[in-house]
């Protein structure tokens, strides 16, 4: 049985999520394009939440970044990257999200877990430093999430 793509399955839960829910982000700079989003984890299907070791659970959620550098004529190609994020407080305070490469043929994710409460905005601080380059790229993202 063929595993599915985590990338099409991520992208499969963000369309049964009201379109305010999920936001898709992305950076552009240097060459290289940075696409990042947060979800509520229990979007994730029974099979690929199993797959990649996923606690579904409207009380937990999952920061997705992928690096792509950017070909003339083409779509990209996707790139490793160093990537650290944490989630910044209302008071500065910052909370490592531990982030895990997940590799599918060429494609390349950045998944970390984080806790979820009902109708709080979370700030995310993400620092990427893609495969060939030397200079890290810091991204502030914002979501909210609701478990109501």
């Amino acid at each position: 049985m063929k595993r599915p793509s985590f990338l099409g399955l991520l992208c499969m839960a963000a369309l049964l999520l009201p379109i305010s829910s999920f936001a898709e982000n992305s950076t552009r700079v240097d060459g290289f394009t940075i696409h990042h989003n947060a979800i509520s984890a229990d979007t994730l299907t029974p099979q690929i939440a199993t797959t990649y070791g996923f606690q579904r659970s409207k009380y937990r959620g999952l920061l997705n970044v992928s690096v792509i550098r950017e070909v003339a004529g083409t779509t990209g190609t996707p790139v490793p990257a160093l990537v650290s994020a944490d989630i910044v407080t209302e008071t500065g305070q910052k909370a490592p999200i531990v982030m895990r490469e997940i590799r599918e043929g060429h494609a390349v994710y950045y998944i970390g877990e984080f806790l979820v409460q009902n109708a709080h905005t979370l700030d995310f601080a993400i620092e990427v430093t893609p495969q060939g380059s030397d200079k890290p790229v810091r991204i502030h993202m914002e979501q909210e999430f609701f478990t109501e």
